[in-house]
């Protein structure tokens, strides 16, 4: 809320809200605590499955880009120069 608009909120209307954010919070807070704790599950990775990955990736949105291009050869996207 804007200082603006909270300082034309009454005292009384204030503390209202202050208790309605207090309830919220806590009834978030003993459903967070119902779910319990969560167990992080964490996959590594060598170096070279990064890279893998890594490489696998370019060659997706290389050939995307490729699919897309009007005009092509076999290496490259062929454009004009200074025609926009």
């Amino acid at each position: 809320m804007s200082n603006y608009l909270w300082h034309n909120v009454g005292e009384k209307e204030k503390e209202e809200i202050r208790e309605q954010a207090k309830k919220i919070l806590d009834s978030f807070s003993k459903k967070l605590s119902a779910v319990g704790e969560l167990k992080e599950s964490s996959i590594e990775l060598s170096e070279s499955e990064r890279a893998e990955e890594t490489e696998d990736i370019a060659s997706m949105e290389r050939r995307i880009m490729f699919e897309n291009a009007v005009d092509k050869n076999e290496d490259f996207i062929i454009s004009e120069k200074k025609t926009w």
